[in-house]
């Protein structure tokens, strides 16, 4: 079993504005004159954590994470009622990615990421594909309107009373309502008790999806402190129901365009949150990709994950 790399300090932070009244925070680690790598969070809306410095070699690595529009460090949060999210897109934060590889002076970096992140890796990465070295992704989603639809409505199946909760948390939406869209609403209620519980109904939604993992942990979701709880569910509904603004099937019909550029997809065999079928999609599309599946994974991974993790982003250094 592979061991994370040891822990590391930013050796420079700092918040890019980037417009619209957005300061996205940013911090960068490992060796100045490494090989830049770009951390993309999912969510979205979680923000990024210190734990994935140590998914990369910091002699060989300079890592820059970030924290998208509206989440962690970034500000305005859009935990605050009053954090405007109309100019929160999925087109505003590649846009925000090209600013920030600019600003540091970056010519060409690797991406790793997944869930949300992979998502946004791609639409980078397809609109410029001469800015990125590698990508390595640990579970593979595209936000697709079926892939949106079957996280929050098909994979019942296999919850029908946690998902008949989850329904009921927005009385009036019938079984084949927009689900999303009404909690969506929710998160922009006036009323803070109406809010935190859309939040915690989301959040208990999203734990029982994952609850079956054998890798998983406790309340993955539902366990975050209140502030990124809320920031994460009013974020994640309004990109989950707008369909993250990207044409349905885009990324999986425009993979081709990331020919030349090398790729690892690792994905658990076991992700009931998304399925291992677009995963298997991207990975026919795109020439150079390398797909990955882990047989004792879900869509929090597992040790064996790490371990392809660490292997691919120790090769590509």
């Amino acid at each position: 079993m592979a061991e994370l790399h040891p822990p590391i300090a930013p050796y420079d932070t700092g918040k890019l504005n980037v417009g619209d009244g957005n300061h996205v925070y940013w911090e960068t680690c490992g060796n100045p004159d490494g090989k830049p790598a770009l951390v993309v969070h999912g969510g979205p809306g979680s923000g990024c954590t210190a734990r994935v410095r140590r998914y990369f070699d910091p002699e060989r690595y300079r890592v820059v994470l970030f924290d998208q529009r509206g989440c962690g460090r970034s500000t305005p949060h859009a935990a605050d009622p009053a954090t405007d999210l109309q100019h929160n897109t999925t087109e505003q934060l590649i846009a925000d990615m090209e600013q920030l590889r600019e600003h540091l002076g970056v010519e060409r970096w690797l991406l790793y990421g997944g869930s949300w992140g992979s998502t946004l890796i791609l639409a980078y990465a397809e609109r410029h594909p001469h800015r990125v070295s590698e990508i390595v992704i640990s579970g593979v989603t595209t936000t697709r309107r079926s892939e949106i639809d079957w996280l929050y409505r098909g994979v019942g199946r296999f919850f029908p009373e946690q998902w008949e909760r989850f329904r009921a948390g927005v009385p009036g939406v019938g079984r084949d309502g927009d689900i999303v869209g009404a909690y969506a609403r929710l998160m922009e209620h006036p009323d803070p008790q109406v809010r935190a519980k859309a939040a915690a109904d989301w959040c208990a939604w999203e734990d029982t999806v994952v609850s079956l993992e054998p890798n998983g942990t406790p309340s993955p979701y539902g366990g975050r402190p209140p502030a990124a709880r809320l920031a994460l569910v009013r974020i994640a509904s309004h990109y989950f129901s707008h369909g993250a603004w990207l044409e349905e099937g885009a990324l999986l019909r425009d993979a081709g365009r990331l020919a030349g550029i090398p790729g690892v997809l690792v994905h658990g065999r076991l992700d009931l949150s998304s399925p291992l079928d677009t995963a298997w999609e991207l990975a026919r599309g795109w020439p150079g990709a390398q797909l990955v599946v882990v047989g004792d994974a879900g869509h929090l991974g597992s040790d064996a994950t790490r371990d392809r993790v660490l292997d691919a982003l120790d090769r590509f250094a």
